[in-house]
């Protein structure tokens, strides 16, 4: 099985270039707060490069993954469970450093590996 990341949207969309927006878009994040589940791949870490000073990723265990699909999950027309979660906002709020600057200078964008865990269930 090969590893997934979530991706969520923190940053909102206007103003923002129109290459970035297609690319939220292919990834499926077209609200603020919106969660995408995707498989890994070096396609899908080209478009997080791309978009990383706008959305915030890491790998997502079983465990996040399950009550996320539980407590926010959408099913489709045919009964499948949809991939794009719609979170609130995370109680207690983003890091200090908000939500303009990077993860590892204390912000909230960009990589945060297993600590996306935290976060979303933060937000659910």
């Amino acid at each position: 099985m090969s590893n997934k990341i979530a991706v969520v949207l923190i940053r909102g969309l206007v103003g923002v270039r129109v290459d970035i927006k297609d690319t939220l878009k292919s990834l499926k994040l077209n609200k603020k707060h919106a969660c995408a589940v995707i498989e890994e791949s070096p396609v899908t870490w080209g478009m997080l490069k791309k978009v990383q000073d706008f959305v915030t990723f890491g790998s997502i265990n079983e465990e996040t993954l399950k009550e996320l699909q539980d407590k926010r999950g959408r099913k489709d027309s045919e009964g499948n469970i949809q991939n794009v979660f719609f979170l609130a906002p995370p109680v207690g709020g983003f890091e200090r450093k908000g939500i303009k600057k990077a993860y590892t200078v204390g912000g909230a964008l960009g990589d945060r590996k297993e600590n996306i865990n935290a976060l979303i269930k933060k937000m659910i």
